[in-house]
């Protein structure tokens, strides 16, 4: 699943289309595609993993879910879920959701918990997360209502960089220890963006799909771990298990 640094890397290429008419719109989704020709576009936004097309009256938000895919200018050879084609080029959009948002876009989304985004508010992070006491921080770091954006590359990075077991309960997390989490999951995802446009994403893991702790060189434990049971990568050594 395309992670929020993916997202922002979609939404810089598709800018040059800011401003244009759609001048042919086609695709198997589910909305009316008829309603998009001629129109208009005014901005594109991201909020986490939704790419957001924006309109006078509406917005087509696109979520990539597992598997999706785009291209800019460009086509693949399977059919695509949304095609837009403009004077000057097109983009497309594949195997992802397509939905309408009516009205303002911003009535829809609060950008405050976007770890990407310029209106970013770690202090409104920490009073969400201390309302979920109970819960493991490997649920918790996934929440899109509280780090929108983050996914689970970012989820092990940042917990590794922390040195925090994936399983550790909120409450029992020192708050100081908290804090640097949540500055975290930003500082890394714009860490992410710029190693994913330089095409060297991978070299610069540490923990996600890692076999050997670098700081202990003793085995990396893989589990599928909390409520959403996704993969963690974690040092049972250097990691602390705050429980």
């Amino acid at each position: 699943m395309p992670e929020g640094p993916s997202i922002v890397i979609l939404k810089e290429e598709a800018q040059q289309f800011t401003g244009q008419k759609i001048i042919s719109v086609s695709g198997n989704t589910h909305i009316d595609v008829s309603r998009l020709k001629d129109k208009t576009i005014l901005a594109f936004k991201t909020w986490g993993k939704h790419f957001l097309i924006c309109f006078d009256s509406f917005a087509v938000k696109i979520h990539m879910l597992m598997f999706g895919t785009y291209r800019v200018n460009e086509r693949k050879t399977a059919k695509p879920r949304l095609s837009l084609v403009f004077e000057n080029g097109e983009l497309n959009f594949y195997t992802c959701s397509v939905k309408i948002l009516e009205g303002d876009v911003n009535s829809h989304y609060d950008w405050s918990v976007d770890v990407m985004n310029d209106n970013w508010n770690p202090k409104k992070a920490q009073l969400s997360i201390e309302k979920l006491p109970e819960k493991m921080i490997c649920d918790v770091i996934l929440d899109q209502d509280i780090f929108s954006g983050v996914g689970n590359i970012i989820k092990n990075e940042v917990l590794y960089r922390c040195y925090i077991h994936p399983e550790s309960i909120v409450a029992k997390i020192p708050p100081h220890v908290k804090s640097q989490l949540i500055a975290e999951c930003s500082i890394y995802s714009f860490e992410f963006l710029y190693w994913k446009k330089k095409f060297e994403l991978k070299q610069h893991w540490e923990a996600y799909t890692k076999s050997v702790c670098l700081r202990c060189n003793l085995p990396f434990q893989k589990k599928q771990t909390g409520e959403r049971k996704r993969r963690s990568f974690f040092c049972t050594n250097c990691q602390q298990l705050y429980i």
